[in-house]
């Protein structure tokens, strides 16, 4: 006699509760004739689409302003006759401490093209929601989001350096979320895109349900992609690799795949230390990072690098890569091809401006389908460093594509994380949002919280976060344990035993699992649960029907891999 165990993945997700308003990760990284509607209907900005002529808007400084008619028949505000950067529209508003805003407007200029900023004058001061690089001719989306420090009056407004353009401002938004819709967003995001439904059915070999099974489901291998950097120290530390290996999938090697550490006198290669830990990480499961070819700053070149005339750089730049590329083709999953070339230029202040494009051009030669990144710092943790900002990541991004043409091969957005002040999450949101609409790979890759009141609070608010948005692939924290010390935060001290960090971590972990979910067949032989995506295994037992419990492996993949896919497991039991 048998029972036949069928595992079923169901492509759908439990529903979550609706607690208020569902989050618009939408977002534009398109130049449009005519703006898209204002979402969530503008929220708290009265006159959103400015089809009142200027009910709600005034002006900020010194400018003037007016509305205006395009050709289609769309309306729209203009700031004009601007001779300071704040010279702009604006609306007053009332904000509140304990909300979470997010803030989006369509902007054109009247010539060239032009950063423009959405800035909000409060009690604390100037808060900045975004910036946008608008152009003439058609509109563009500027997304972003804020918090402020105290509840008051606030000014709305727009901002451009370039005030020999006018501003052009139409289906402007904001709209504020409390911190449960906040955290239900995040909810039904992780609902959607990172688990499946699956159903477990105990029928016996007429088909006959069997009601009272007790399923054990226990979780082997998250398919998430999660890690952390490594350093040299991991090859001779038991501890420190069974704490490692326990908690990740990925490695980023901290120093030993950088050029300063392999080719420390030109000529003289040395990859001893980064093959062993290659070997390491393959020998765990582990996958790797490589991190990185090349490095945009002028501090973390080899020292011999910074005397070379351009030609001689040129070359040895071209060493480089392939010798790196070539090693290592098929045994990493992504390069970190010139690191920080948004806020350094080393290799364009030698070699040109299309050196960085040049970089991935080669790699790409040398190995056809590896992801290439783009990775550098402030793009989500800072509003205010114009380098870096999500249009300017987006223009250097674009600069590559267009170098390397049709043939780019997988590109990818590498997004740093390193946080020196407490997280605006409505801007990281949004950010991400914005980056999503490129529709390439997104990861977090650096992720660690400088040393502050609340550090392991924050470091958690991150996680969960960056975790939840569904254009997130995989995500790397820059801190372990190292005893030359942390680059900002530590997650264990020299005994593994954890920091508050290291607690959050495994905390985040937790969520992210399942721990001794167990559950018993009903009426029709069925057992449900929303399960991430991974690989499990089910232990199945019955107090009368089997003789003894049996443990079948599973794997949960997204749901557009599993709409067809059964498991059937035939189980042996008494008669």
């Amino acid at each position: 006699m048998y029972i036949e165990v069928v595992l079923l993945l169901i492509p759908f997700s439990f529903l979550q509760p609706c607690i208020g308003l569902s989050y618009d990760y939408t977002a534009s990284v398109e130049c449009l004739e005519k703006p898209l509607r204002p979402q969530y209907g503008g929220g708290m900005i009265l006159n959103p689409d400015l089809n009142d002529g200027l009910k709600g808007w005034s002006v900020s400084g010194g400018a003037k302003i007016e509305e205006r008619v395009s050709g289609g028949g769309n309306r729209f505000i203009v700031a004009h006759s601007r001779s300071q950067k704040n010279d702009s529209v604006s609306q007053k508003l009332y904000m509140k401490k304990d909300k979470l805003y997010t803030f989006s407007a369509w902007i054109q200029v009247s010539s060239r093209s032009a950063s423009v900023a959405a800035a909000f004058r409060t009690n604390g001061g100037v808060k900045y929601a975004g910036a946008i690089i608008a152009e003439t001719g058609c509109w563009s989306m500027l997304k972003g989001g804020l918090t402020v420090e105290g509840s008051g009056p606030a000014q709305l407004y727009f901002e451009s350096n370039d005030t020999s353009v006018e501003i052009w401002v139409d289906s402007v938004s904001l709209q504020p979320f409390t911190k449960e819709e906040w955290r239900t967003h995040q909810d039904q995001s992780v609902e959607k895109t990172r688990k499946t439904k699956v159903r477990l059915q105990a029928v016996d070999g007429r088909g006959n349900p069997v009601a009272g099974a007790k399923m054990a489901v226990t979780l082997a291998k998250r398919s998430f992609p999660f890690g952390a950097v490594i350093s040299d120290y991991i090859l001779q530390n038991t501890a420190f690799q069974n704490w490692f290996t326990s908690r990740f999938s990925v490695a980023t090697f901290a120093n030993e795949m950088k050029w300063y550490s392999t080719e420390n006198s030109p000529g003289v290669e040395n990859y001893k230390v980064a093959d062993d830990m290659l070997q390491f990480c393959k020998q765990n499961g582990i996958a790797v990072r490589g991190h990185n070819i090349l490095w945009d700053d002028p501090k973390y070149q080899p020292s011999w690098v910074k005397s070379l005339s351009p030609g001689d750089l040129q070359a040895a730049v071209d060493r480089r890569i392939n010798s790196i590329a070539s090693r290592y083709k098929g045994q990493v999953i992504a390069w970190d091809v010139v690191n920080e070339n948004l806020h350094f230029s080393f290799f364009e202040d030698r070699l040109g401006a299309s050196a960085s494009a040049a970089a991935f051009q080669k790699t790409r030669q040398i190995d056809r389908t590896v992801e290439l990144f783009m990775n550098d710092y402030n793009t989500i943790e800072e509003r205010g460093d114009g380098a870096s900002s999500p249009a300017k990541y987006l223009q250097k991004l674009g600069e590559i594509q267009a170098f390397l043409g049709s043939g780019s091969g997988p590109l990818a957005i590498g997004l740093e994380g390193h946080f020196g002040s407490a997280p605006n999450l409505p801007y990281v949101r949004s950010s991400i949002d914005t980056l999503a609409a490129k529709n390439l790979p997104i990861w977090v890759t650096e992720v660690d919280v400088s040393n502050m009141t609340d550090q392991a609070m924050h470091f958690q608010q991150i996680l969960e976060e960056v975790h939840a948005h569904p254009a997130v692939k995989g995500i790397v924290t820059w801190g372990t344990w190292d005893p030359r010390g942390c680059y900002r935060m530590c997650l264990t001290d020299g005994n593994f035993n954890n920091l508050p960090t290291g607690d959050v971590l495994d905390k985040i972990l937790r969520q992210w699992s399942i721990a001794g979910m167990v559950g018993v067949t009903d009426a029709n032989g069925v057992f449900e649960a929303s399960l991430f995506h991974g690989d499990y295994e089910v232990t199945i037992s019955h107090p009368t029907v089997m003789k003894s419990s049996l443990t079948q492996s599973f794997k949960v993949a997204p749901s557009a891999d599993t709409s067809h896919q059964t498991t059937v497991l035939l189980v042996e039991v008494s008669p």
